[in-house]
This record gives C-alpha cells, structure tokens and sequence, in this order.
C-alpha cells in the first residue's frame, strides 16, 4: 500500500471523500475530481507530522513545503479539521510509519527558520518579551501589509454594515463605530493604544476633530502612521509615537481606544493594564476595548501551537467574562459589550482574498515560507470564527471616581442606549 493510500486511511476516509492524496513515493489515493489534494512531498513532511503535536506539524510541514495544499485552503482546513488529521494516534502514526520506511521517520526534523522561539534569558511578557514578539509579527514590511490589509491598513476586525460591502467600507465603519460608542467630540483628547497603523488615530482626527495620540511597539508601524498624518494634512491634531503603552505621560485623556492589543498582556497582566489605562483616563472619561477572545473562560491558555509559533509569540486569549471581569475590579462601570465574531471571519477572508491577488508580489517581497505562514494563519483563523472556536468582543466602560461613583456619566447614556450597538446584517 502506497504513502497515499495509507494517509487517506489513517484519517478515515473524512471530508466525504471530497480529499484526494499523493505522495512522493508516486502513489495516489482519492476522487480524481477532488475539490483539494494533499500533497506529501518528501520524507520530510512526515516527519514533521508524526513527531509534532496537533496543527503544529501540519504547520512545519507546509510552511516548509513539503507538504502542498492544492486548492482554497480555507476549504482544505475545513476539510482537513473534520477528519482530525492533525491529531493522528500513535497507532495511525505508526502506521504511516511503517509505509514510510521505519523509524527513521520519528526522528525530530530541524525547525523552520520562521519559527519564533523567545530566548529562555527573555521573561514572557516582559517589555523585552512583549517588544520582541510584536517586532516579529508586525515589523515584516510595511508594503506586504499594504497588499494584504488594503488602502485602511487595519489590522483588526471590521465591521460590515451590509453583506455586499467593500473591506474598506467596513473598516471605517468599525472605526467610526468605536468612535460613536466613545462619544468622541470636536476638541477631546484621545489616546490609541496598541494603535497599529494609525488608523484610529486618523479617522478621530479627521472625522471627529478630535486630538488623537496613538503608541506601538512596531517601529515600522509607527513610521508609516507618521507619514500618512503628515499626508492627511493632520499632524496639529494627531500623533503615533514608537513606545510602550506603559510610558504614556499624558494624563486625564477624555476617551482610551484599545484595539487588538489586549490579546498581547497576559492573563497574569490584566488587572495592571486595566488600572493604567484607568490611571490616564478623566473621571467618567470612556474606555473601548475590542480583542479577540476564547468562546468560554474554562478554555485554558496554551504554548506551542502553530498561532504562538509562527504568528503572535506570546500571545494569550481570554473569555469575554475574564476580560469583563478586569475591567470592572480595576476602576470602570461596564455598559455595553457585543461579538462581532462573523464580522472578524468575513475580514479574514477578504485579507486572505488580497493575498492570493497579491501573491507573487508578497512572495518576493517576504519569501515564499512567510507568505505560507500567513495563507495558512489567515485561512485558520477564518475557520476558527466561523466555527466559533474563537469569538471577537467589544466592552466598552465608564471610568468611576474613587469609591466607585460615576457622577455625570449615567445620563450621557439614554436607557437602553449604552453607547451605538452595531445591528448586523447577518
């Protein structure tokens, strides 16, 4: 029995025979007229397989090349999850063992050079752990960002305001909708942090004449945002500095926006980040804070799958009740909060739409491995919100005064108005 053979077995026949196999040792296995075909290209592939846990092998295999995804892979994984084939018994392991040769294929293979792994002298979610593992995600390259995230350069969920629109148009109406749900005004102060690209920091600007400081750790990032307000025609009004959320000096800002940053503090790290962003915040001043999540609080953090690897080091996802739970023992009233879950997995596959057009040019740009990485993080992560192994929420919060008052906030929010819910189309 051939490589392919044998694979399409050990997976069981899964995806309703809609995937056909081969494999380097020239066998084929699977309907001629597959919607995908997994390629095994080299002894190489299973090794990676057989000796890493979970989706991780699977990652290697193909970041590497040498296992190939023939057709949409947003599709493949879908395909792919239903039969478990990242999660092999060691009976079935032995098995493809056993076609490949003999134990040779147990032994570990060399780690990809994409691979993120922190020095054991760096102390997660250190500032020099944190400053790290943003550099490695976000400092690939300001035009390979531009091609995939598009004229926005948001790299965070959108929001769709009808099914037929553009990811541009969503993009501002997610922005414009953290904008309404703070209350932002002509003349108040805004601080970003977190603020990627600056494209927070521009639409308060600009649609909102609000003056607008936004911080990263990317210092490619924070580069091009200075361009791009210098180009709005916006740099009395706006700012994006290189720099430590942390060491923010300014004070008493009249609204805070955290989008995708918290993703990035750690469990351990929460309540101290909420009480900074409350220790910078007027009282009764709001907070918007828009993360990725975990569906329910009972899943627990862990290291070492193909996400921590190749995409976000260090990173950690939490339930919405965790985050809830921080924002409200650490200085806020909580008075809306909503998952825009469907919103992320269709900018995920608007993202990963741009990739293909943009293929060739991404690959001479970042390399042929990188751009796998992120056709493989893309089409994972749509898969994930779809099925709602992970979700996307929007809190947003009052800061009290000491004791817990509130004061004057309460009436800024008429009853069952608690800040400009997003209605979805869907």
């Amino acid at each position: 029995m051939g490589l392919a053979e044998v694979f399409e077995r050990v997976i069981g026949g899964a995806a309703g025979g809609s995937v056909a196999f081969t494999a380097y040792d020239g066998s084929r296995s699977g309907p001629e007229d597959a919607a995908i075909t997994l390629e095994v290209r080299s002894p190489l592939a299973l090794r990676y397989i057989i000796t890493s846990p979970g989706d991780l092998g699977l990652a290697r295999a193909y970041v590497t090349g040498h296992l190939e995804v023939h057709g949409d892979m947003y599709t493949a994984l879908k395909l792919l999850t239903e039969g478990q084939i990242g999660d092999l018994s060691w009976a079935q392991r032995t098995e493809v063992v056993k076609a490949a040769g003999g134990v040779s294929a147990f032994r570990r293979p060399p780690l990809p050079r994409e691979e993120h792994v922190r020095s054991r002298l760096v102390r997660r979610h250190s500032r020099r752990g944190d400053a790290e593992a943003i550099s490695h995600h976000y400092d690939v390259s300001n035009r390979f960002y531009r091609w995939v995230l598009g004229p926005s350069m948001a790299y965070t969920c959108a929001c769709y305001p009808k099914a037929e629109a553009s990811l541009e148009e969503a993009q501002y109406e997610k922005f414009d909708l953290v904008a309404r749900k703070l209350g932002l005004e002509p003349g108040m102060t805004l601080l970003d942090v977190g603020c990627g690209w600056g494209g927070m920091v521009i639409h308060a600007a600009r649609e909102y004449g609000v003056r607008a400081l936004g911080v990263t750790l990317s210092e490619r990032q924070a580069e091009w945002a200075q361009d791009a307000i210098h180009e709005a025609g916006l740099k009395d009004l706006a700012e994006v500095r290189y720099l430590d959320y942390r060491d923010v000096p300014e004070q008493r800002f009249d609204a805070i926006s955290s989008i995708g940053l918290t993703e990035h503090i750690g469990l351990a790290n929460l309540p101290s980040y909420v009480s900074f962003l409350a220790s910078r915040l007027r009282p009764e001043g709001r907070l918007l804070n828009h993360c990725i999540t975990r569906p329910t609080t009972k899943e627990k953090n862990t290291a070492g799958g193909f996400i921590n690897r190749y995409v976000f080091p260090d990173g950690e996802l939490e339930g919405v009740g965790t985050i809830i739970s921080a924002i409200q023992d650490n200085g806020f009233e909580v008075r809306h909060e909503e998952n825009l879950r469907e919103h992320y997995a269709l900018t995920l596959r608007d993202w990963g739409a741009n990739l293909e057009e943009h293929w060739e040019e991404a690959v001479r740009e970042v390399g042929i491995a990188k751009a796998r990485v992120w056709r493989l993080y893309m089409a994972a992560s749509r898969l994930g919100f779809d099925t709602r192994r992970i979700e996307l929420h929007q809190v947003l919060a009052v800061r009290c005064e000491p004791g817990g008052k509130i004061g004057k906030a309460a009436p800024e929010f008429p009853p069952g108005q608690a800040g400009v819910p997003l209605r979805p189309w869907f």
